[in-house]
């Protein structure tokens, strides 16, 4: 059974070691060839680059459209032979409305007619240079550039530049034993075997002789040993390899030789081959050690992740309990800073309610003397104006209320423009004793969210706030409200105070600018937050001419929603 499996390996090994063996011989070779074809394509590209600016330059030439409008050709010819000579161009021709040569290099064209070749109907149809590969009548292609000639919208005749591409076939054939182009339908345009143009590359190969005895044992052994080349060319192993020419889609495809590789391949066996027996019998012995070794190597490390596994376990129960307990926190937190501006905005409301309250009083003592008076009507009016009164300190205090609750957690469709009215009568007090200009802007269409409305409110109320602060050493303070609507709802608060000075740190907990006991710094932690909840984004900046610019995007709500809303 030993030597058995010693034979087998021995085998398995020779045709491995071929293989590799021949991968790595093959890929100089390869490499070489790919470096030949990227050369190739290059001056390839390189040529038709130089030439398709020639018919641009020679359809705005003066003397060409001149000749065309007058029709005197008499010096065209001979001005297209200097052209000729400067540029490199195979030939070119001047066509004239109709298709008829006017002036040509070879002065033998001179009044042939080209109105149905292919050069001359794409550059008719088209405002660009058209480019076109037509198969000669003696063999081979010719390559062409044309372009119309036109004045004031009419066409004049057309322009044809002919590129010899075929002499780069003569320089392909030192370097490489066959090199083929082919256009982007796989035909053959370009080739150093005359036979391959206008086939494709399967068709260009199949037109090879019939393999002899000796070519057919030939590839019978390359079969055994593994080595299957890319094609066979002439009887011979030959290597493919293909690069992209960048022009309207063609390929440059070559065939190199491979049998210098056989020979390198088979010295490099043999070598293996006398030297197999103690490698093979050293192989199999450390192979095994290093067996055993692994599989305690193994045991070891799948005791540590189990154990490492419990762990992460017990991080991630502790780490989910942490997070709860956060958003409990961040929660209390929000509620206690609203709290906080509710107690600030007590003095102020408990103003706004003693203002109506003495009103009532002075309306119940007119009513009382106007019915003593026997005047009902009066007192009637009287009575009317104390319960609009009445209704005012009621809305004072359910406003309180709506502000003073904790935010639910089920969003629902609201309009932000009720959100800045809500938030406007919750500041109304501090706005009107401070004698602050406010301006709003609101579009008078809904503009409408999904969100907490008590909870929006509250940080365009922390919003109006830090405003107010900012402004309070200014003679004429200003608070700009604009609420605009894109791919997102903007709102923008905007006053004409100091401006931020730190705007890095603006929105971290317990930052703030205000003087000790004026503020913690978590308004704008939590309305941060808040916006974030929303999928939205709470921004500040300085603006350009002073003061500070707050921004709250937030995600509109989706058509069906506004529709219902």
């Amino acid at each position: 059974m030993m030597v058995f499996v010693i034979l087998m390996l021995a085998v398995v090994t020779v045709f491995v070691a071929n293989a590799l063996l021949t991968e790595r011989f093959t890929d100089p070779v390869r490499n070489r060839a790919e470096l030949r074809l990227a050369l190739f394509a290059g001056n390839l590209q390189s040529e038709l680059q130089r030439i398709s600016v020639v018919p641009l330059l020679l359809a705005r030439d003066p003397e060409l459209v001149g000749a065309l409008q007058s029709g005197d050709y008499s010096q065209t010819s001979a001005r297209l032979i200097a052209l000729q000579s400067e540029i490199g161009a195979a030939s070119i021709q001047l066509l004239d409305a109709e298709g008829r040569t006017v002036a040509a290099t070879d002065r033998n064209q001179i009044g042939s007619a080209h109105q149905n070749d292919a050069y001359f109907v794409e550059a008719r149809r088209s405002t660009d240079t058209a480019f076109n590969a037509s198969e000669r009548s003696g063999g081979g292609y010719e390559f062409t550039y044309s372009r119309a000639v036109r004045a004031g919208g009419s066409l004049l005749g057309v322009v044809v530049v002919e590129t010899d591409l075929m002499r780069f076939e003569r320089g392909w054939s030192v370097f490489a034993d066959a090199v083929a182009v082919t256009a982007s339908e796989g035909r053959i345009i370009l080739s150093t075997e005359p036979r391959w143009r206008g086939r494709s590359i399967d068709e260009a190969l199949a037109l090879q002789d019939s393999p002899g005895p000796g070519q057919q044992l030939t590839r019978s052994l390359f079969g055994m040993l593994g080595m299957a080349p890319d094609a066979w060319l002439r009887g011979e192993p030959v290597l493919r390899s293909e690069a992209r020419v960048p022009f309207r889609g063609w390929r440059l495809v070559s065939f190199t030789r491979a049998d210098s590789v056989r020979e390198r391949v088979n010295g490099v066996l043999a070598l293996v081959i006398m030297g197999f027996a103690i490698l093979l019998a050293l192989g199999f012995w450390l192979t095994s050690r290093r067996a055993r070794s692994q599989t305690a190597l193994f045991a070891r490390e799948s005791a540590e992740l189990r154990g490492l596994n419990a762990r992460l376990q017990r991080e991630i129960a502790e780490r989910e309990k942490a997070q709860q307990d956060l958003a409990v926190a961040e929660q209390t937190l929000a509620q206690s800073s609203k709290l906080a501006i509710l107690g600030e905005m007590s003095a102020a409301v408990s103003h706004e309610l003693n203002q109506p309250l003495a009103a009532m009083k002075t309306y119940l003592a007119g009513a009382r003397l106007l019915l003593q008076r026997r005047r009902p009507e009066e007192a009637l009016s009287a009575f009317q104006r104390i319960d609009d009164l009445i209704e005012r300190m009621g809305a004072i205090t359910r406003q309180l209320k709506s502000f003073a609750r904790k935010g639910g957690d089920a969003f629902a469709p609201v309009d932000i423009r009720a959100c800045i009215s809500g938030a406007l009568a919750m500041m109304e007090p501090q706005l009107r004793s401070r004698r602050v200009t406010l301006t709003r802007s609101l579009p008078p269409a809904p503009v409408m969210v999904t969100g907490d409305r008590v909870r929006l409110e509250q940080v365009i109320v922390n919003l109006l706030r830090n405003a107010l602060d900012a402004t309070r050493d200014i003679p004429a303070p200003q608070i700009d409200i604009l609420l605009s609507r894109g791919e997102t709802a903007t709102l923008t608060v905007r006053d004409n105070g100091h401006g931020i000075a730190d705007l890095d740190k603006l929105f971290d907990p317990f930052f703030t600018t205000k003087k000790p006991g004026d503020g913690v710094g978590l308004g704008l932690a939590i309305s941060s937050g808040i916006v974030g909840d929303h999928d939205g984004r709470l921004t500040a900046r300085n603006g350009r001419s002073g003061g500070a610019v707050f921004e709250m995007q937030l995600p509109l709500a989706d058509a069906g929603v506004a529709a219902a809303e």
